[in-house]
């Protein structure tokens, strides 16, 4: 009788940092870690820096390939002299300076803004085959521009395509507000209903307006397809800054994406406000979504697919997956447009077309070989 008392003595007194085998405190790193409020091992660390320090070189590689590969007469030798050697005169670093730095700068800008904007959008929802065009951004930037097109009569792109900026703003909160409709609030699987039905009327509305005058189709299908051709620089010193802003709030996000991909219930209960965070998230898309339509067009197949490509070198941390689809993604569009200009000589093939082609054989890998419901 003794004995037993002084077991049941014994476990009443047990030291209160005793942890039982099978309890979470055991997980508690591994989760720290999965919702950003802890660090990476040193080892993991550094073998993410390193490779995203050999993507960067490659990119700035391929930037190179942009500014000496084309169809005209200018070659390497000229993009290097027209950087380090300038000579306003000379008829080859004029291409160079006029045509192919524009339109580098044009894939670096929508690049930088499609990887971030799908890697948020995919993180926001928890679905794995969503892109910007799930919260209706393509939809309303398309109805948008054809609204302006054929009703305002502008022709000018830096003219009608800041209608696209505003359409996709609009459409996301008509997606956002009746996805919000209801005691759960925006859920996932609601804001993908919501924006599934919103873009299925928008593209009724667009397509009406086509059929029916051939003047604004003809302007319209060169946007609709996404291209760097003949990019403006004022269109690019209008679209930068908001790339800019909202490349710099995507990269901050990372640590709430965490949070928030565990589920509503724990994010809450680690004292995150959910709602509030699906609203910066989806701002945030808004605003680089739109600007890389003012930039590019469409492209929506980039969207989807980097961010697939990052989680398969990063894991599930979204600090280092932002980070990757900020480099992937302007390396795809960049790589996808030097083909385009070289498949089709003396003409070319939009790098919208190639983004699909080039994107889609990784990407059907990519399923096949990895669980892509895994976010």
């Amino acid at each position: 009788m003794a004995t037993s008392g002084g077991a049941r003595h014994e476990s009443r007194t047990a030291p209160a940092d005793a942890v039982p085998e099978d309890s979470p405190a055991d997980a508690a790193p591994e989760d720290t870690a999965r919702i950003g409020t802890g660090r990476p091992s040193r080892q993991t660390g550094t073998v993410l820096t390193a490779g995203l320090l050999a993507l960067v070189a490659v990119l700035a590689t391929v930037a190179w390939l942009s500014l000496a590969v084309g169809s005209g007469p200018a070659g390497a030798g000229d993009a290097w002299r027209t950087v380090f050697d300038a000579d306003p005169a000379d008829k080859a670093q004029l291409l160079i300076r006029e045509v192919r730095v524009p339109r580098t700068a044009a894939g670096l800008l929508a690049g930088v803004a499609l990887g971030l904007a799908g890697t948020l959008i995919q993180g926001l929802t928890r679905n794995p085959l969503a892109d910007p065009g799930l919260l209706g951004l393509n939809s309303g930037a398309s109805a948008a521009v054809v609204f302006a097109i054929g009703v305002l009569g502008l022709t000018a792109s830096e003219q009608y395509i800041w209608f696209g900026f505003l359409g996709a703003l609009l459409a996301t909160m008509l997606v956002y507000g009746v996805g919000s409709l209801g005691r759960e609030g925006a859920t996932p699987v609601k804001l993908a209903l919501a924006g599934a039905a919103t873009s299925a009327l928008l593209l009724a509305v667009t397509t009406a307006q086509l059929l029916t005058d051939s003047r604004t189709f003809d302007q319209y299908r060169f946007w609709q397809v996404g291209s760097l051709a003949e990019r403006e620089p004022a269109v690019l010193w209008q679209a930068s800054p908001f790339i800019a802003v909202g490349a710099l709030l995507a990269l901050c996000l990372g640590p709430l994406l965490n949070v928030l991909s565990l589920g509503d219930d724990l994010a809450r209960s680690l004292g995150q406000r959910v709602g509030h965070a699906r609203l910066l998230c989806g701002g945030v898309v808004v605003l680089l979504c739109g600007a890389a339509t003012v930039v590019a067009g469409p492209l929506a197949f980039v969207g989807l697919v980097v961010p697939h490509a990052a989680r398969l070198v990063t894991g599930p941390d979204y600090r280092w997956t932002l980070l990757y689809s900020a480099v992937l993604a302007p390396l795809l569009v960049l790589a996808s447009d030097i083909v385009g200009r070289l498949v089709a000589r003396p003409g070319e093939v939009q790098v919208g077309v190639l983004t699909a082609l080039v994107g889609a054989v990784p990407f059907v890998v990519l399923v096949r070989r990895r669980d892509v419901a895994g976010l």
